[in-house]
C-alpha cells in the first residue's frame, strides 16, 4: 500500500491542533529553541554588562538587535537550527552556533567567545525549560483551569436551591442540592489551582558538575554564585545553587503532581456529570447539525465528558511518568530526563484538551428540575434520618420515652419504599413533643437539604 502524504502522528498535532496550539508556542521543539536562544543572548548581555574579560557594556541599540534574535525567532531560525543540528548532532550546540552566526552579522564578533561561556548544556536547558513550562502553565493551562472553575462556580450558584436526591454508594440518601455538589468540585479545584499558581520554576547555572569550576578558573575574583543567581532571577525564574550537572527537577515533579491532582478532580467531575446525565438530572442541549449515533437518530451522547475523561487519564499517566523519571538522575548526570522532558507538552496538551471539552460540555447541559423533584418524591424513606435524629434529641430533652429510635426507623424503612402518607402516620404516632412533631410533618425530601444552599458560597 502506498504511503500517505506526511501526516501528524499525534492527535494533538492533528485533530485537536486548534485546541492546544497555544501550548506549542512554548513546549514545542521550536519553542524550546527560542527559549535557549533567549538564555544564551541574555547571558552574553549579563557578562558584558559586568565588563568581564575586557568587554564593555553593549549599547542599548546593540542589545535590542541582539534580543531580536529570540523576540523575532521564526521559521528562518527553525530551519537554520535543523540544518546545523543535522551536523552537530547536538541541539544546544546548534543554538550556540546560531548566536555566534548572528553576532557576526551584527558586527559583534569581538564578544563571540562569550557565547555559551562556561555553561554546560543543562545550564541552558534548565533555564529554558523553566521559562517554557512557566509560560505554558501561567499563560495557557492555568487560565483555562480557572475558566473551567468559574464555569462550575457559576453553575453551582445557579442551581444552589435545586434539591436533589443524593446517592451515597449509588443508593438513595439524604438530599442535597445540585449547586452544593458542584460547589464541592469548584472548592477542590480552587485549592489546587492556588497551589499551581504558587509553583516554583527553578534553574541552575553552575557549570559541568555544579561547582562553577570553569568560571572560577577563568576569573577567580568574580562572585560567580551571586552573578549567576542574579542572572537567573532576571529571567523571572528561581535559582537553584546546589545541583549536580543538572537541575534536580524537583520543582517539575511538584508541579506535575499538582496538575495531575487537578486532573483527578476533573475526572471525578466528568464521571459524576456523565452519571447525572444518565439519570436524567441533566438534559443535553442539542447542537444544530450534530450527530449522536450513526444509527440511532434520537441519541445525544455525552461525548464532551467522555472525551475529557479519556484525555485526563492519558495526561495523568504521562504526568506520573514525568514525575517518576525526573526525580532521579544517576550520579552527576544521565540523559533519561532529556527525552522525558520532550513530552511535557504532550502531557499538558491532553490536560488542556480535557479542560476544553469539560467547559464545552458544561455549557451544553440544562438541569431537569422536574426529574430531580420526581426522584425525591419517590424516596420519602430518606427522611428516616431526620426522624430518628429528632427523636433522639427529644429523648435527651426528656420529652420522649422511646428506646432505640434508630432501630425503630430501620424496621420501618430499610429495604422498602415508604410514602408520604405512611411517614406522616408514623410521625403522628410518635411519643415526642408537639413542636418536634410539627417540624417533622412539615418536612419533604425536597426541603430536607439542610444548609446546602448556604454552603455554595461559604468557602
Amino acid at each position: 500500500m502506498p504511503s500517505l502524504p506526511p501526516q501528524p502522528l499525534s492527535p494533538l498535532d492533528g485533530r485537536y491542533r486548534a485546541v492546544v496550539a497555544e501550548l506549542a508556542d512554548h513546549l514545542s521543539e521550536a519553542g524550546l529553541n527560542r527559549a535557549r536562544t533567549e538564555v544564551e543572548v541574555e547571558w552574553l548581555i549579563v557578562l558584558t554588562d559586568r565588563s568581564l574579560f575586557g568587554t564593555a557594556p553593549l549599547s542599548d541599540a546593540d542589545k535590542e538587535r541582539l534580543r531580536a534574535l529570540y523576540v523575532d525567532f521564526g521559521q528562518s531560525e527553525i530551519d537554520w537550527l535543523a540544518a546545523k543540528e543535522a551536523v552537530t548532532r547536538h541541539d544546544v550546540k546548534a543554538v550556540e552556533y546560531l548566536v555566534r552566526d548572528r553576532l557576526s552579522t551584527l558586527g559583534l564578533d569581538a564578544i563571540a567567545e562569550l557565547t555559551h561561556f562556561a555553561a554546560t548544556s543543562e545550564d541552558i536547558n534548565s533555564a529554558s525549560y523553566a521559562l517554557t513550562v512557566q509560560r505554558a502553565v501561567v499563560e495557557v493551562w492555568l487560565p483555562k483551569l480557572v475558566s473551567v472553575i468559574d464555569t462550575i462556580r457559576a453553575l453551582s450558584i445557579q442551581h444552589r436551591d435545586a434539591p436533589m436526591l443524593a446517592r451515597t454508594h449509588g443508593q438513595p440518601a439524604t438530599p442535597t442540592t445540585m449547586g452544593k455538589e458542584l460547589a464541592v468540585f469548584a472548592w477542590r479545584l480552587e485549592r489546587v489551582a492556588a497551589q499551581v499558581a504558587a509553583s516554583e520554576y527553578l534553574a541552575k547555572f553552575s557549570g559541568a558538575t555544579g561547582t562553577w569550576s570553569a568560571h572560577s578558573a577563568a576569573e577567580p575574583d568574580v562572585d560567580w554564585i551571586e552573578l549567576c543567581g542574579a542572572f537567573i532571577d532576571s529571567l523571572g525564574i528561581g535559582f537553584n545553587p546546589l545541583t549536580t550537572q543538572i537541575e534536580s527537577h524537583d520543582w517539575q515533579v511538584e508541579l506535575y503532581d499538582r496538575v495531575r491532582h487537578a486532573g483527578g478532580i476533573l475526572h471525578n467531575l466528568a464521571t459524576d456529570v456523565w452519571t447525572y446525565i444518565s439519570l436524567g438530572y441533566f438534559a443535553q442541549i442539542p447542537v444544530e447539525g450534530a450527530t449522536g449515533s450513526s444509527t440511532m437518530p434520537h441519541k445525544i451522547n455525552p461525548i464532551r465528558f467522555e472525551n475529557a475523561e479519556a484525555n485526563l487519564e492519558i495526561a495523568g499517566g504521562l504526568l506520573a511518568t514525568l514525575g517518576q523519571t525526573l526525580v532521579t538522575s544517576r550520579l552527576q548526570r544521565d540523559l533519561t530526563d532529556s527525552t522525558t522532558q520532550r513530552n511535557i507538552g504532550v502531557a499538558l496538551g491532553h490536560s488542556l484538551l480535557a479542560l476544553d471539552n469539560l467547559q464545552r460540555g458544561l455549557g451544553e447541559i440544562s438541569l431537569a428540575e422536574d426529574v430531580l423533584l420526581a426522584d425525591l418524591d419517590a424516596n420519602w424513606e430518606v427522611l428516616a434520618e431526620a426522624i430518628q435524629t429528632v427523636v433522639r434529641a427529644e429523648i435527651t430533652a426528656g420529652r420522649s420515652k422511646i428506646t432505640d429510635p434508630y432501630a425503630l426507623l430501620k424496621d420501618l424503612t430499610r429495604g422498602r419504599r415508604v410514602g408520604a402518607a405512611d411517614l406522616a402516620e408514623f410521625v403522628r404516632g410518635l411519643d415526642i413533643g408537639e413542636a418536634a412533631k410539627e417540624r417533622l410533618l412539615a418536612l419533604t425530601p425536597a426541603s430536607y437539604v439542610g444548609l446546602a444552599s448556604e454552603l455554595v458560597e461559604r468557602p
